[in-house]
């Protein structure tokens, strides 16, 4: 283990989340891990494991993992600089930024606005994911073929986690500054915030120490892990996904987001004001949980939570900021399994810094007979539900369809099945790993009718 300041006030609550994460990563075969904690005016950092179970170098601090849909956030500040400058509006139709724009749905096309693609309710199927090459033009092209994603729900009526809409996002901002997405990230965010380990090419992350993802073998069989290929991430998928980065730097990026608009140098990027917006609920989210601009917000203990993690190939990513607390705590993994390991990481900070304990809603008892009216199999671009009966207990299986990192990628291997009970009105949770706790909604039509599931933060079909 290789851990920052050791020896500064906190450092033993900081060692348990060490210790914690030692354990989970044997317990879950994850090879390497990078934790990083803000604690007012406190920072720790620690590297544990390794980067590559095949070619293992230490993890440390400034060890670049991708940290997948985070990235939405980066895309999403560089649009409110942007719209400080006056150069864009998050409330005008996109069409007015990409006049090309043709999108299924005319209306959709005509009416969609940034902020309907920053709280995810654009409305069409979201998880479309191909590659288009390197070149400049691949957003360009990737917009294009957002023509033949199927619109799903009404715009602006229901979320639900859409990648696809970050594409557009990522054209609009390349339309008003005549740069790059790229360019722009680092011009605009990245390097006013001295992100300087912070890339998007895999040309300059493997300039230095960088993890490749792992894929995860699930029980009865003893957990363990092999090298997850392809590495990259396509380059269209840049604006949503395509930040490489290390703790140290995220940290900056928390310091930012929780300060009042200025860099650390003093050069101010946003008004106080506009950083506040950006953590103001817009519209609700799965589960309780509220969207502002790409944040997902919740109230925890009397504490306003703001969340974005990622997940790319073989690669998980918490990070979590407490503003008011002037707390955050990133952890970075490079296997499959690594969200179990850091939602375990992350409730156990937010229990010994700040006091606040998670608790998941209690299972309910249901019958058969009242079980049975949800039984079937609802569907997504890339995974599949099938819910069953067991005597008396509702299963689930989670059954991958490919599709990522690009459309003819193959499905990941399938976990095992999982029971589910009803902790509410039309609301699910799971009881085993790998998604214990995880929750879903039921969402019915306007006769009444079950037609959603919604969980893992996608709607789901179901099928007749």
């Amino acid at each position: 283990m290789q851990q920052e300041q050791p020896n500064a006030p906190g450092d033993e609550r900081f060692a348990q989340l060490c210790t914690l994460a030692m354990q989970e990563m044997e317990r879950l075969a994850v090879p390497g891990v990078a934790i990083g904690v803000l604690d007012g005016a406190h920072q720790y950092m620690a590297g544990l494991g390794v980067t590559s179970i095949d070619n293992p170098l230490a993890v440390d601090a400034d060890t670049l993992f991708q940290i997948g849909s985070t990235t939405k956030t980066v895309t999403a500040t560089i649009a409110m600089r942007l719209a400080e400058q006056g150069a864009l509006s998050l409330d005008e139709p996109v069409r007015a930024y990409v006049p090309e724009l043709r999108l299924a749905d005319t209306d959709v096309t005509d009416h969609v606005t940034l902020r309907h693609l920053f709280n995810h309710t654009g409305g069409w199927a979201g998880d479309y994911f191909d590659d288009l090459g390197n070149g400049d033009d691949a957003l360009a092209r990737i917009v294009e073929r957002m023509a033949a994603l199927p619109q799903l729900t009404p715009l602006g009526t229901i979320w639900s986690y859409n990648n696809a809409g970050f594409y557009l996002a990522g054209r609009v901002i390349e339309r008003v500054t005549g740069l790059t997405y790229e360019q722009a990230a680092h011009d605009l965010v990245l390097a006013p915030l001295g992100m300087n380990r912070s890339f998007f090419f895999p040309a300059d992350v493997m300039t230095y120490r960088f993890v490749v993802g792992h894929e995860n073998s699930y029980p009865p069989a003893a957990p363990s892990a092999k090298i997850a290929r392809p590495w990259p991430l396509a380059r269209a998928a840049h604006p949503a996904g395509g930040i490489s980065s290390t703790v140290r730097d995220q940290l900056r990026y928390a310091r930012f987001h929780m300060g009042n608009g200025t860099a650390e140098d003093g050069t101010r990027l946003l008004s106080a004001a506009s950083l506040a917006a950006m953590r103001q609920p817009s519209v609700a989210a799965a589960n309780g949980e509220q969207m502002g601009i790409t944040w997902f917000l919740h109230t925890q203990g009397g504490v306003q939570l703001a969340r974005h993690g990622g997940a790319t190939k073989g690669q998980m990513s918490a990070f979590v900021l407490a503003p008011t607390q002037q707390f955050a705590i990133t952890v970075l993994t490079n296997a499959a399994r690594g969200g179990e390991l850091h939602q375990a990481i992350v409730s156990r900070a937010l229990q010994i810094y700040l006091g606040i304990t998670e608790q998941p809603p209690t299972p309910l008892a249901r019958n058969a007979a009242e079980l049975t009216p949800y039984i079937g199999r609802y569907t997504a671009l890339l995974a599949d539900c099938e819910l069953r009966l067991e005597g008396e207990t509702m299963m689930m299986d989670y059954i991958p369809r490919g599709g990522f990192p690009a459309k003819d990628s193959p499905p990941a291997p399938a976990p095992p099945p999982v029971r589910v009970a009803f902790c509410g009105d039309d609301a699910i949770i799971a009881l085993d790993e790998p998604f214990r706790n995880t929750r879903g909604e039921f969402l019915r039509d306007t006769a009444g009718a079950i037609a959603w599931l919604r969980i893992g933060g996608r709607i789901q079909r179901r099928e007749p």
